[in-house]
């Protein structure tokens, strides 16, 4: 299968590194990459000494024939391109958020049918341990039912975008659509949608939101999740819940290890073994992720649904545009709250 990577920064990393270790099984092969700036192309281009390579991901879509393309851009370019590659007969796994408007959202929606073509949305936390354990004990009540759960993605400011975009919300959607959007996405993947919400958030001194705390109902259930892009850069990046089920409580802290525990109410304590299907850490990123296990087992997952011809199932164009239209939501309201608490 022939593949594409149209942006080799820090996602575009995470991605290209994935098919490296791919590539070596699952006859695939990284025929193509594009990144506007010379020395992220360079140094992806190592790794694929016979890729051929170009400046501009569009110019990268008009000249090549490929299987897949990956869309590792800054968000506000991911609907444009995602868009022509279906329309070039490419099956696209686009980074999330797969938008940032009402509009892009039933555009690609309206791309993916028209094509008939295969689409994925790197919602990963789909594809983390952590989560996917939480996902089935809710699933099959093994603990009983969920009570509550507090949910929290913390980072440091983000200063290390291309042209400084994440600053930008027409370019970036905030710290809602761009880190909060994980957690979002992942409530509704396991709850399904809220009944109501409810946001409080903060500012940057621009305006643009840099913290939300959204409180959700999800029928007997409710859930408070935050994000937020800390003022300083020096905050390390973790995410972490806590799940408060009937007969335990699941406590996940990316920043810990064993990352997982468990507590059950007579005291007893246990720590599940985790395994993911491929294990590798690197920081060749230089962004917020060191462990490539999740991103690696999303890829795998979207070529065999083209391999195979399979639907895609775990993080569908559809799951992704209901997420971006949540949050859409989410950001308004925010938004609303800062404007009434600023004085």
């Amino acid at each position: 299968m022939k593949i594409g990577v149209i942006g080799c920064g820090g996602m575009g990393t995470t991605h290209y590194l994935s098919l490296r270790a791919l590539s070596e099984q699952e006859g695939v092969e990284v025929t193509c990459l594009s990144d506007c700036r010379k020395e992220f192309l360079d140094k992806a281009a190592a790794y694929f000494p016979n890729a051929r390579t170009y400046e501009y991901g569009m110019d990268l879509i008009k000249n090549e024939d490929l299987d897949i393309v990956h869309i590792c851009l800054p968000s506000y370019l991911h609907a444009g391109h995602a868009v022509a590659a279906l329309e070039k007969g490419m099956n696209v796994f686009v980074e999330k958020p797969v938008c940032l408007t009402e509009e892009d959202c039933q555009t690609l929606l309206e791309a993916e049918k028209r094509t008939g073509k295969k689409v994925m949305v790197g919602q990963v936390v789909r594809s983390f341990e952590e989560y996917k354990f939480l996902k089935e004990a809710y699933d099959t009540k093994k603990y009983g039912r969920l009570k509550s759960m507090v949910m929290q993605r913390i980072s440091g400011d983000v200063r290390w975008g291309f042209e400084d975009w994440f600053h930008d919300e027409k370019r970036s959607g905030s710290v809602v659509l761009d880190l909060h959007v994980h957690d979002l996405d992942f409530l509704r993947y396991m709850l399904g949608e809220p009944d109501s919400f409810d946001v409080k958030a903060t500012a940057f001194p621009s305006g643009m939101i840099n913290q939300i705390i959204t409180s959700y109902e999800f029928g007997d259930t409710f859930v408070t999740a935050e994000g937020i892009w800390d003022v300083s850069p020096s905050v390390k990046f973790h995410a972490d819940f806590r799940a408060c089920f009937e007969e335990a409580t699941i406590d996940f802290n990316s920043a810990r290890t064993p990352s997982l525990i468990i507590y059950r109410p007579d005291g007893a304590i246990e720590t599940p073994e985790l395994k993911g299907e491929y294990e590798a850490e690197s920081d060749v990123a230089g962004i917020n992720i060191s462990n490539l296990g999740p991103y690696y087992t999303e890829i795998k997952y979207f070529l065999e649904c083209v391999r195979d011809d399979k639907p895609v199932e775990i993080a569908p164009l559809i799951e992704g545009v209901r997420s971006v239209e949540l949050a859409i939501k989410e950001l308004e309201t925010a938004k609303a709250y800062v404007a009434k608490h600023t004085h």
